[in-house]
């Protein structure tokens, strides 16, 4: 079978809440290439899976996840908040990789020195990265590889070719490995001007099948989704079509 995209586990996997040591348990135990999950940093440096900095405290007062340090976050908001540095020890005994969802410049800093630290450059890339965040992940931690998440404006002011034209200039004068958006904006020539551009395209968040099938068939590098289970019997379903020349079916 030609190859098949990589299978990357939103966090949240498999039912389980965002954030989460089940989430990512569910998804190794499945065999992803990749884990993606969202990573912001507290006050005094330690680099969390969130999403978003707002946090409620325990009396029920809104508070800036940024704004606490780590003891005070785990003190005060009731709520388990995984560091990067634990998930991240539980990505290398699993020989995987990660893909980190920057919501903050802030980050950035911290992130690199863990990932030193870790010797993790091999297994960890950065995604959520606008053209001007991807400039300044290229000063602060420049041995990361990482994705342009494309500026989806661009389809509003500009015909389609050429939008997708524009996203590989502004991915390669930052110095990114490939174009990182929603899959609803693909199709199949924007997979063939990224790669003659010797760049990547990856995609989310997908959770149908015929989605990921037609993707897969249009030769996307990855696929994101909460449901790795289904991705990989797509995958399978596919390989066997294949090996008996039909067309994959359209039941899973």
């Amino acid at each position: 079978m030609n190859s098949f995209p990589l299978i990357t586990a939103h966090t949240g996997s498999m039912g389980f809440p965002d954030h989460s040591l089940e989430s990512l348990q569910a998804a190794l135990s499945l065999g992803v290439d990749i884990y993606e999950d969202d990573i912001r940093v507290t006050r005094d440096g330690i680099p969390v899976l969130a999403h978003d900095d707002e946090v409620i405290l325990t009396e029920g007062v809104q508070s800036s996840l940024e704004g606490l340090t780590w003891q005070e976050l785990a003190e005060e908001s009731g709520v388990a908040f995984p560091t990067l540095e634990h998930t991240l020890r539980h990505i290398r005994e699993a020989d995987n990789m990660m893909n980190l969802d920057i919501k903050t410049t802030r980050a950035l800093e911290p992130i690199a020195a863990l990932i030193e630290q870790l010797h993790m450059q091999e297994q960890v890339f950065l995604s959520g990265c606008s053209y001007e965040m991807a400039k300044k992940a290229a000063k602060y931690a420049p041995r990361l590889r990482r994705l342009l998440n494309v500026n989806l404006q661009h389809f509003e002011r500009l015909p389609y070719t050429e939008a997708i034209v524009q996203m590989c200039r502004e991915a390669k004068a930052a110095g990114c490995f490939g174009l990182n958006l929603p899959y609803q904006a693909v199709q199949e020539q924007c997979i063939d001007i990224a790669v003659s551009n010797g760049l990547s395209v990856y995609v989310w968040t997908v959770m149908e099948a015929d989605d990921m099938r037609r993707l897969a068939r249009w030769g996307v590098h990855s696929i994101t989704t909460r449901n790795p289970l289904l991705l990989t019997a797509v995958r399978e379903d596919m390989k066997r079509a294949e090996e008996n020349g039909f067309e994959s079916k359209a039941e899973l």
